[in-house]
């Protein structure tokens, strides 16, 4: 599995704006990419926490190179004062 964590700091005037584009590609995300396993979207004031998880690397590029999230990307790219990406692959017991 591959966990990805992104934080949003969301410019203040476009909070309202950003979060249902937000939740509108988390669940196309889940709808239509056979690898998206998780995709929850938390909010704090104007931060923004995204917790994903896919069943491999490859799945998570297949997301990044969707139609959907490319649309969204350019949309909200004005928006967001910072952004921050982790990424977690599955300890190995």
């Amino acid at each position: 599995m591959y966990a990805v964590i992104v934080t949003f700091r969301i410019k203040p005037e476009h909070l309202d704006s950003f979060l249902p584009l937000m939740r509108d590609n988390a669940a196309t995300s889940l709808k239509e990419e056979l690898g998206c396993r998780t995709f929850d979207v938390w909010q704090d004031s104007s931060e923004v926490f995204l917790y994903e998880v896919y069943e491999s690397a490859e799945a998570f590029q297949r997301h990044l190179s969707s139609s959907h999230f490319k649309a969204f990307d350019a949309t909200v790219t004005d928006m967001i004062a910072h952004k921050e990406v982790r990424i977690f692959e599955e300890a190995v017991q």
